[in-house]
């Protein structure tokens, strides 16, 4: 008797090899059944893909693969997102993987493991808030290289994690949701600030109010750019880059967003990146899917 899996193949198998149909309705059948297979359909859909000459059947195949893709994508983040408990990395691999089919969840949460220990073995208690920002950047930067990366500043690459491990370069988003991963992971209190043109992280704690005597509990002490190196900088700074831009000061751009603001900004940053490269589908998929997410969780 065959297992599960294998009786899974056969069908996946049995449904590609009617792809070529004639029928219009006939292949919008297969068509959808073979998108609910997921990602477990896409290799025998490839492989399809690179035994077949004929045109039509070819573009057939990759209606089918673009399907595959951004059904799942869509499945995932929408999970991700009714979730209670939301696991911003497992966002940032779904997105990813919707460009890499291929990856391999465990090898990305090892690495990510193995970097969050190098700074473990640094950072302690005892350390203030701008030494343990010192820490996470030796670290970071100094031991494992990451780094912004300007020459190909819009690679669609530059946002995702598997290729982000890779290079060690990556756009500000990319950047920033790394270390916010590591900081996280170490209970570094940092969190993401949505600036306009750029991402950055903020370090949060306890602010004494000398007009008032008292203590503001979960303000930002000071702000980070961990596209630059971890450079440290104050509000003043936020100000003046507003300003350059012609942007009010919105209260907004100065305390931190939620995870599902960078994941939404995540969607954003990819699909212009996409754009750039000419790649109007993904681009599409893109933005089809954060308008969804805003109207349903917004």
């Amino acid at each position: 008797m065959g297992t599960e899996q294998d009786t899974r193949e056969r069908e996946i198998q049995a449904l590609i090899s009617m792809i070529d149909d004639p029928d219009p309705k006939v292949f919008r059948e297969i068509y959808l059944k073979i998108i609910q297979m997921g990602y477990d359909a896409l290799p025998f859909v490839e492989e399809a893909e690179t035994s077949t000459e004929d045109k039509n059947l070819g573009e057939r195949i990759a209606q089918i693969k673009h399907g595959i893709r951004y059904e799942q994508l869509s499945a995932d983040l929408f999970a991700w997102t009714a979730s209670p408990e939301k696991d911003l990395l497992s966002a940032w691999l779904s997105v990813s993987r919707y460009s890499y089919p291929d990856i391999c969840d465990n090898e990305i949460r090892k690495e990510i493991a193995a970097i969050r220990r190098d700074v473990w073995l640094e950072v302690n208690e005892n350390l203030t808030a701008l030494e343990q920002i010192k820490v996470l950047n030796h670290v970071f930067y100094g031991i494992h290289r990451f780094q912004g990366n300007l020459e190909d500043y819009h690679d669609p690459d530059n946002s995702l994690i598997n290729r982000v491990l890779k290079t060690r370069k990556g756009s500000p988003l990319s950047m920033g949701l790394l270390y916010l991963l590591l900081a996280r992971s170490l209970d570094i209190p940092v969190r993401g600030i949505n600036l306009p043109e750029h991402f950055i992280l903020a370090y949060m704690g306890e602010s004494l109010d000398v007009s008032q005597r008292n203590f503001s509990e979960g303000v930002p002490l000071f702000y980070i750019n961990a596209f630059s190196g971890g450079d440290v900088f104050s509000a003043k700074e936020i100000n003046k880059f507003l300003k350059k831009l012609d942007f009010e000061p919105l209260p907004e751009f100065f305390r931190p967003c939620s995870d599902l603001e960078i994941l939404t900004r995540m969607l954003n940053s990819l699909a212009a990146a996409y754009d750039t490269m000419g790649d109007s589908d993904r681009k599409s998929d893109l933005e089809t899917l954060r308008n969804r997410l805003e109207e349903s969780f917004g």
